[in-house]
Formats: structure tokens, sequence, C-alpha cells
């Protein structure tokens, strides 16, 4: 495999391995994309989170009566209307 740098990450890459952190470039192209893994799995997790919040919220606006009731299509549209005009449906 062969894989083309821009001159700032290859410096980047270059004083890592000067640094005496790691043996040679490979190494620090691993554990940057272990740390890419790493961090993709984080907000994932992150934005699950914040998922069950919302649901949460909503799950207590319906408790407390504050639901929205939509009996057909037309109401459906004109509240996704509502929540986001830049879209029409």
């Amino acid at each position: 495999m062969h894989v083309s740098l821009t001159p700032e990450l290859e410096a980047r890459v270059k004083a890592k391995v000067e640094s005496g952190l790691y043996n040679n470039a490979s190494e620090v192209i691993r554990e940057a994309l272990r740390f890419m893994d790493a961090h993709e799995e984080w907000v994932q997790e992150v934005k699950i989170a914040l998922l069950r919040k919302q649901i949460q919220v909503g799950v207590e606006q319906l408790e407390n009566g504050e639901g929205t009731v939509i009996d057909s299509k037309d109401a459906l549209n004109s509240l996704f209307n509502k929540l986001n005009p830049q879209v029409k449906s």
C-alpha cells in the first residue's frame, strides 16, 4: 500500500518518530487509525446518549399531556412544515 501525505503531515509523522514514541512511520499511522476508530465510536455513543435524552423529554411531555394528535397525512405534513419550513412535503 502506498499513501501520499502532504508535506505538513509527513513532517508531523517524522516528528513523532524522532520523538522516540514510535519506531517508524507505520506505527504512527496505525496509532492514528486506532485513535480515529475510537473517536468515531465515542461520537456515536454521544449521539445515542443525546437521542435517548431527547426521547426521554418526549416521553415526559406525552405523560404530561403535552402531545400533539396527528390524525391525517395533512396534519403530519403541517407539523413537519412547522418544524422545518425549508422542506416542502
